[in-house]
Order: C-alpha cells, then structure tokens, then sequence
C-alpha cells in the first residue's frame, strides 16, 4: 500500500491539492500524519505575503469560527448566562424597539439564529472583499446587529438554511452579553485554556468587536483539538469543557444545505465515501473533519480563498489521503 505521503504527493503533483498550508490527523488522541507546506496566506483580507507553515503558525480559520463559537455559546448555556434556543431573539435586543414590534420579525428565535434560517435576505456569494456581500456590508455598517435584524423578510423562520454570517454575529453579541466578556476573553478562559491551548489571535472589526463569524485563527494541532473535544462528547483530559447535551443537540442534523449535507447549530453533518462526517467549514478550505466511527479527526488549512473550487483539496486530501492512513 503507498504511504501517505505517497499519495499526497501525487495528489499536488496532479494539482488536486493546491493550496493546501497544512494538515494534522488526529486518532484515537494520537497523531495519524502531519503535514506542513508553503503559499501565500492572508489575514482576512491583508496579504501575509508567502509563508513556510509549520507547527506553531496561526492560521485564519474563518468561518470555522462559527462553529467554535457555537462551542462557546452551550458552555455559556450550561452556565445559565445566555438564552436557550427556543427563546424569542429580539427581546435581547432592546435596543430596537421598532424591529421588536413588528410581529414577523418577533417571530425569531434563538435557534433560527444557530441554525441560519433566520428567513431574512441574506447573501454571501460574492468574494469577501466586496461591499455586496452582506457579511462585508455588516462590518461595514454603522450598527452591525441592526443591520442583521432588520434585512428584509423573504420567507418565515425556520423554513430554509440560508448561509449567513449574520446569523452567527448575533450569537457572539448574546455571548457578550451574557458573560460580560469579550469572545476572545470567555474563550480563552472556557475553552482555548481548559485545552491548552496558549497562543491564538480572534480578529475585531473596525468597531471592535472580534468576529463571531470569522475571526479566529489557531495553529494546526490547537486546531485539531477542537474537532477531538467534540468528538469526546465535550470532554478533554477528563474534565468536562462543553456540556454532553449541547454536543448532542449542536450535532443533530436539521435543515438541509445547498449541496446534499445537513446542517445542525453552526456545524455540518454529512456523509463522506460512506463514513458519517461532522465538520467545521471556512472560505479557502479550511476544514475540520470528524469522523465518530474512525475516532478521527483531520484538521486542514489551505489558501484558496475565494475561490469556487476550494472546496476540492480538502476533500481529496480527507477521500484520497486520510481514509486510505486510517483503514
């Protein structure tokens, strides 16, 4: 049988992993096979110029973030200082009266938020450089939780997943709130520490606020154990980080995608070459597979941003690369 390398190696040879920064595969709590290369990378959109990753190199996760966050909300839950989810949202939102008063939009709830069917007009197609796309627009708004809430209505919530960082910026606000702590600040002291992990960046925009929807950056191996807690049920080194039944509930599938996976609270679920995968998603190819039946989970940096196909090599480096290691 070829080695991993072997088979990674053919794989950039034919251009089927182009991009790809890095990899580290994780099994059974010890490490299957890692891997660092070199490209190009950025920081949201400013250039970092051509980096030789390693070990310790932060790496943007983008809209990995939301699924982190939504990590930070259930702990916070399971501290009684955030709503659940079958609460209304705008009551959290005093500061709208108007948009509370309109009886669609009081129709919202917490979970529409997790979930991203909040219903309203939200589209993220274009590059993340542009003021068209409504992610960008948010950041650039004089108040981002206004701009979120009061985006025209198209449909009723709940009915459809709509991909929408919004959706994930109002869950970092509830977040604040609740603890009286930064993202960057709650999260290092109920998750990043409890993990051990030391060193990691969470970006802010022009107001100050970090984005719950695509600011964290973490090195390859940090990166992995988040998808290894999760994977434990919310357990790490035998303390109890993340309560067992928000894992539980944030992984149960919901509404379906725009392509053939489901989506649950701010984290994927789908079947990959016949093997159930939960996964965290960001622009670029930033991947975080988990794998219950293999006891795996494969964490995965590349520089694609933007592009149409970057969802191809991390794919091919989890079908063609990781499986073959892990059978």
């Amino acid at each position: 049988m070829k080695r991993w390398r072997d088979r990674l190696h053919e794989l950039r040879q034919t251009g089927q992993a182009d991009g790809l920064h890095a990899i580290v595969a994780v099994r059974g709590g010890k490490t299957l096979l890692e891997y660092y290369g070199a490209g190009e990378d950025f920081a949201w959109g400013d250039s970092q110029g051509v980096v030789e990753f390693g070990p310790e190199t932060l790496h943007d996760l983008r809209s990995v973030t939301k699924s982190v966050t939504v990590l930070l909300y259930g702990i916070a839950l399971g501290e009684g200082l955030v709503p659940p989810p079958t609460e209304p949202l705008l009551p959290r939102f005093p500061q709208y009266p108007d948009l509370a008063a309109d009886p669609q939009r009081a129709r919202l709830t917490v979970e529409h938020a997790l979930t991203m069917s909040l219903g309203l007009e939200w589209c993220e197609d274009l590059p993340y450089n542009s003021p068209g796309n409504a992610e960008i627009a948010m950041e650039l708004a004089p108040d981002r939780y206004r701009y979120i809430l009061e985006r025209p209505i198209l449909e009723p919530p709940g009915v459809r997943w709509t991909y929408c960082g919004g959706a994930t910026a109002l869950l970092g606000r509830l977040i604040a709130d609740g603890t009286g702590l930064s993202l960057p600040q709650y999260g290092q002291d109920v998750l990043f520490a409890p993990l051990g992990i030391g060193r990691f960046e969470w970006m802010a925009g022009s107001d100050g606020v970090a984005s719950a929807a695509s600011g964290l950056r973490l090195a390859p191996h940090d990166f992995a154990r988040i998808g290894e807690l999760v994977l434990a049920g919310g357990v790490w080194d035998g303390q109890r980080i993340v309560p067992a039944d928000w894992v539980r509930t944030m992984l149960q599938p919901r509404l379906p995608t725009n392509w053939a996976g489901q989506y649950g609270y701010q984290w994927y679920v789908e079947s990959i070459a016949e093997h159930l995968v939960v996964a965290a998603m960001g622009n670029g190819g930033q991947r975080l597979y988990i794998l219950p039946e293999l006891d795996l989970t494969v964490a995965i940096t590349a520089g694609n941003y933007d592009d149409p196909d970057q969802w191809r090599a991390p794919l091919a480096v989890l079908k063609q690369v990781i499986l073959p290691a892990a059978a």
